[in-house]
């Protein structure tokens, strides 16, 4: 099943989202519990990233929340807001 989640990060922590960057990238390679289909990070008015937005294939919505939590921006506390929908590629999708 294909899931949408976007986060949008507590305010005033850009700094934790740029020191925990690196391991964020690496676990999103890594941790197969869920294949990341399409990701990056969304930008604020003055063009700093303030959030994530994923596209994501996984088991489960319960297999989900564990690779979620095994993310590096959880356990550092990036996220202020988290919103995780099933999702339908309709355009564009991947073959």
């Amino acid at each position: 099943m294909r899931f949408l989640i976007f986060s949008q990060d507590k305010p005033d922590s850009l700094h934790i989202r740029k020191a925990t960057r690196e391991a964020h990238l690496a676990f999103l390679k890594a941790d197969k519990a869920a294949e990341v289909l399409m990701a990056g990070p969304w930008l604020d008015a003055v063009g700093e990233m303030a959030g994530s937005l994923l596209v994501v294939e996984s088991e489960s919505r319960v297999a989900l929340d564990g690779w979620m939590s095994r993310d590096p921006y959880t356990a550092a506390g990036l996220a202020g807001e988290v919103t995780v929908k099933p999702f339908i590629w309709a355009v564009g999708a991947p073959e």
